[in-house]
């Protein structure tokens, strides 16, 4: 499965609203998720659209990339791994932070 990432969308967009979006278009989802704050479950303007295959991910952001929705244009870009939320990889990168002012 290939992960696209899809900026600047209004906060009215949901995950309903974002899979239409792009099925309404003829592409296949696999799944669409938008990402909300944790306080207030409002929506942070970006969200993410799963293919089952990296060529209708390819098509679906060459056409629909720059799209007005809602008087925003669609920012819409391959999507990067998950990284670890667990501090792990903050810390490490602290660590070499200090040595590099240290040395």
């Amino acid at each position: 499965m290939t992960k696209l990432h899809v900026g600047n969308l209004s906060a009215d967009v949901t995950n309903d609203a974002l899979r239409l979006l792009f099925t309404d278009r003829g592409f296949l989802v696999m799944a669409a998720r938008v990402i909300c704050d944790r306080e207030g479950g409002r929506s942070r303007g970006f969200g993410f659209v799963e293919f089952d295959t990296s060529e209708t991910a390819e098509n679906a952001l060459s056409e629909l990339n720059g799209l007005d929705v809602s008087g925003r244009a669609l920012q819409i870009k391959h999507a990067r791994p998950h990284e670890p939320r667990d501090g792990r990889a903050d810390a490490a990168r602290s660590r070499a932070t200090a040595e590099t002012r240290q040395g």
